[in-house]
């Protein structure tokens, strides 16, 4: 199993060759025989929580195929226990020493929770406030600390405010990745991917 650093080092080098356009991880994802090794189990090197955007697939982003990731994946890349489990799973089952919350520019989930904070709203099912609730904590601070700040400015600083708190709350908030990072080299790093240029930008708790 790689190390968190070696792991690192392979996504960012997946990042890349899919912004340069010379991705290959796709090019094994149809091969049979692949599939067929990956049938009595999996050794995925790197735990991705990221949003459900359509437009940030982690496989693709990081140019991996069948088996190299462990992904999940929700609005907002917020942290419910469901998600912790998820982790905690994939890191204590399979020895994955890396785990990236990966948010995104200009992810719908924050941009709605900023909406929420500057104009209430009844009309959202309670599902979609579950989201937004988790990532009210995060932002509604940004708005006391940068009054003035122009709204995609304010947009860019939440996205990695929440980024960083899903990490803290995954290095923090579960005693099976507590003990992973401080016995077995477990590192969990927040990271944003730009819509625009494709880059994954990897800024906090990078080792």
């Amino acid at each position: 199993m790689l190390s968190a650093g070696d792991a690192l080092k392979r996504l960012k080098e997946g990042n890349a060759r899919f912004v340069a356009n010379e991705a290959q991880g796709s090019n094994g994802v149809s091969d049979p025989m692949r599939r067929l090794q990956l049938v009595g189990g999996q050794e995925p090197f790197a735990i991705i929580l990221g949003c459900s955007d359509s437009r940030a697939p982690a496989e693709l982003v990081f140019d991996q195929g069948l088996g190299d990731l462990f992904v999940i994946r929700v609005a907002g890349n917020v942290i419910a226990p469901s998600l912790v489990g998820s982790v905690e799973f994939a890191a204590d089952r399979f020895g994955t020493r890396l785990v990236v919350v990966m948010g995104h520019t200009s992810c719908g989930a924050v941009a709605a929770t900023l909406e929420q904070l500057d104009q209430p709203s009844e009309t959202r099912s309670p599902n979609l406030h579950a989201i937004v609730d988790r990532i009210r904590p995060v932002v509604d601070p940004l708005l006391d600390a940068f009054p003035d700040e122009q709204p995609m400015a304010l947009m860019d600083r939440a996205v990695r405010a929440n980024v960083a708190a899903s990490a803290n709350q995954l290095r923090y908030g579960s005693k099976i990745l507590e003990s992973l990072i401080h016995n077995d080299g477990l590192v969990v790093v927040g990271a944003e991917y730009s819509l625009e240029t494709g880059i994954v930008e990897f800024f906090d708790g990078v080792p």
